[in-house]
């Protein structure tokens, strides 16, 4: 077994249990090119601090870059306990005494603070992607079916008409928001940690500027300590995917319901549906039912960092190593509801005449009550009076909208003689900004594109 980098304090070998689990690499392996990265930061580093010698910083650069070729198929050893440790074994291996001084004024709790932020810089950006997508897809859908009129529920119960084209907007404002907390988020992690080494600050006197511009972040961690202690970032990362997650989640779960035989608004296509091991008649959402346990996943990653650093003293310590398996796997659980999501909108049929003939009357009693407001009757009677209505019409079997003005008038003198209720004309009464009629509707899909062409930039 080779030996560690820090055995020198030690007289004996650990367990080979021991070993294994306090071996990381298997989850930070995938940062081998942030890592890299940061080692060819930190050489120029080192060697302006007059730590290296121009031709070693050289050396040391290009072994660097040849190990960033061909860090997707690098081979690492049992040995290795993490991907700082198994780079610096790679380069020491290459390039002998000249490899050992690459660590030197830093350590890994820097190391790791910065790998991290650096490779959540672009896993934040691919889920931004992958919602940006899902939000043009959803856009796409609204302006399509915006002249489709659909109940919209409260308590599971129909209760007013609006145009599907609004249903699908309130998708995409909740949806535009979670891309914008992303956004919020990646500020946190462009903050440059590296040189705070252990806890203290490096010894040595390091330019942290030049640091920052090789490494492309926009500001540096003012404080040593905080830098290696600090969580917070990937713990706003996972609140966010929570929230994102839980948005899908509730649109997956209204998608259960409309695909449903009580329902049959839209179909999913064959691509984003399964079928029964046993019934053969079964077409079963589970494209849908998925995202809806998934979302589980995500919120378990937020409560799983939540508690390894709820009660961890300052600085580093180890339970910190259980940071990154919990991230990474949410926000690849994210970017895959996303796209799945995506996928099914794009595909879906929405099935406009089951939706028109399941338009219930009754949803135009809160217009009725407006217009005998309109008529001066203050809106708790008016309330009342068509609460009456509604519940005759229930006993006889009658729809609100058979009724003829004489019996409508039998309720209130406030009723007008000439009463027409439709599903069109509660959308045109609901034209103020934000509501749900037809001029309202296109506003917000003007504003929509707008601001998907800002996100795109």
């Amino acid at each position: 077994m080779s030996k560690k980098m820090w055995h020198g304090r030690f007289e004996k070998g650990n367990d080979p249990l021991m070993e294994k689990f306090n071996r990381s690499l298997g989850v930070d392996s995938v940062m081998a090119e942030e890592d890299i990265k940061g080692s060819i930061a930190w050489s120029k580093a080192i060697e302006k601090a007059g730590i290296l010698k121009k031709n070693e910083g050289d050396k040391l650069r290009k072994a660097l870059n040849e190990l960033l070729r061909k860090s997707k198929e690098l081979k690492f050893l049992d040995s290795d306990e993490d991907i700082h440790m198994a780079i610096e074994r790679l380069l020491t291996e290459k390039l002998g005494i000249i490899g050992k001084k690459i660590h030197t004024g830093r350590s890994r709790n820097d190391q790791v603070a910065l790998d991290t932020r650096m490779y959540m810089k672009k896993l934040c950006g691919q889920v931004q992607d992958s919602l940006l997508s899902l939000l043009k897809t959803v856009l796409a859908v609204a302006e399509k079916e915006k002249e489709v009129i659909m109940p919209a529920f409260t308590h599971l119960q129909a209760a007013q008409p609006v145009s599907m084209g609004h249903y699908f907007m309130s998708w995409f404002y909740m949806i535009e928001r979670d891309i914008s907390r992303f956004a919020d988020c990646a500020k946190r992690f462009d903050i440059m940690p590296l040189a705070s080494g252990a806890l203290a600050g490096s010894g040595y006197k390091i330019d942290r500027e030049l640091l920052r511009r090789e490494l492309g972040f926009a500001a540096v961690s003012d404080n040593s300590m905080d830098a290696v202690a600090d969580r917070d970032y990937l713990i706003e990362f996972l609140s966010a995917a929570s929230i994102a997650s839980m948005h899908l989640s509730r649109f997956a779960e209204d998608m259960i319901i409309f695909c449903s035989p009580g329902y049959r608004y839209f179909e999913l296509s064959d691509a984003y549906s399964t079928g029964s091991s046993i019934m053969p008649n079964k077409k079963n959402p589970d494209s849908m039912e998925l995202i809806r346990g998934k979302t589980g996943r995500i919120f378990g990653a937020l409560t799983t960092l939540l508690t390894v650093t709820k009660g961890l003293p300052l600085t580093y310590n180890k339970d910190l190593q259980e940071d990154k398996a919990p991230v990474f796997d949410a926000a690849e659980t994210l970017k895959s509801l996303a796209q799945i999501f995506d996928g099914v909108l794009a595909t879906m049929k929405v099935n406009r005449d089951k939706i028109a003939a399941s338009l219930p009357s009754d949803m135009l009693a809160t217009d009725l009550a407006d217009i005998l407001v309109e008529n001066g009757l203050p809106f708790r009677d008016a309330h009342e009076v068509v609460g009456r209505i509604v519940l005759d019409c229930n006993k006889s079997g009658r729809e609100l909208t058979s009724l003829t003005a004489s019996e409508l008038s039998a309720y209130s003198k406030a009723m007008p003689k000439n009463v027409k209720l439709t599903f069109k004309g509660a959308l045109l009464r609901r034209n103020l900004y934000g509501g749900t009629g037809p001029d309202s509707v296109a506003a917000q899909i003007k504003k929509g594109k707008k601001l998907i062409a800002e996100w795109a930039k």
